[in-house]
């Protein structure tokens, strides 16, 4: 009798809300639609709560994250606010926001965790601009023309795996007013948008199935074609001990 393969566990950072539906309290949410995604081509998604003490470098809440992702199979990064600014050498734009520390600092690391650790990952949006920050990139803090509430054609470069299962010029949904500038140590940019904005990155000579999009695959996962194969390919990537 074939046994059938488990759901590989994928850790989702969550992000702190000030309220939710059905709660009186602050929240720790994920986007339905991702989670959803992710359930449905597969996956076991994982929420994790960003902690640290107040202080903790950088190398200690590394640490602490190699710990809690050690049961872990498989990492998502998903969308949020904007990074902070200083994060990447920068200055504040007067049109980005201040960024939540606790928030940045957990992601950072775990974006270092996946990459030193050869973690299958797929990072969407603000995760895009995490991984790039991580190895060292920077950011555009604000496009001449955001990206914002936006379905446009993107093109992928023929070398990207990812063209076997999304095709060379799919349509995305995007929601972003940041992009990504310089590159970090290792990326290579994969996709762009008509205006030259990078919409994918991957990097280079990785053993390991992690890939970074700029766009929202969970706002048109239901009946999209090319985003279910995304999220399929990114389960079906996932290696099981």
């Amino acid at each position: 009798m074939e046994t059938q393969r488990r759901r590989p566990l994928i850790a989702v950072p969550g992000r702190f809300s000030e309220n939710a539906s059905a709660l009186r309290y602050k929240a720790l949410v994920n986007a339905h639609a991702l989670i959803k995604g992710v359930y449905e081509a597969g996956g076991e998604p994982v929420t994790m709560l960003p902690v640290a003490d107040p202080g903790t470098s950088a190398d200690a809440l590394y640490e602490e994250v190699t710990q809690r992702l050690a049961f872990a199979d498989a990492v998502l990064l998903p969308g949020g606010g904007d990074i902070a600014a200083w994060r990447y050498g920068q200055e504040d734009h007067a049109e980005s926001d201040a960024g939540d520390d606790l928030q940045d600092g957990f992601d950072l690391a775990v974006a270092r965790y996946v990459v030193e650790n050869k973690v299958p990952t797929l990072a969407v949006c603000r995760g895009m601009q995490i991984l790039n920050v991580s190895l060292g990139g920077d950011l555009e803090q604000h496009l001449p023309t955001p990206h914002m509430n936006q379905i446009h054609t993107i093109t992928l470069d023929d070398a990207s795996s990812l063209t076997s299962s999304i095709a060379r010029n799919p349509q995305v949904s995007c929601y972003h007013h940041q992009a990504v500038r310089n590159l970090g140590t290792g990326l290579l940019a994969t996709a762009w948008a008509d205006d030259g904005t990078v919409e994918a990155l991957e990097l280079q000579g990785a053993q390991f199935w992690i890939h970074a999009v700029q766009w929202h695959p969970e706002d048109t996962v239901a009946s999209d074609l090319a985003q279910q194969a995304l999220l399929k390919e990114f389960i079906a990537n996932i290696p099981l001990g």
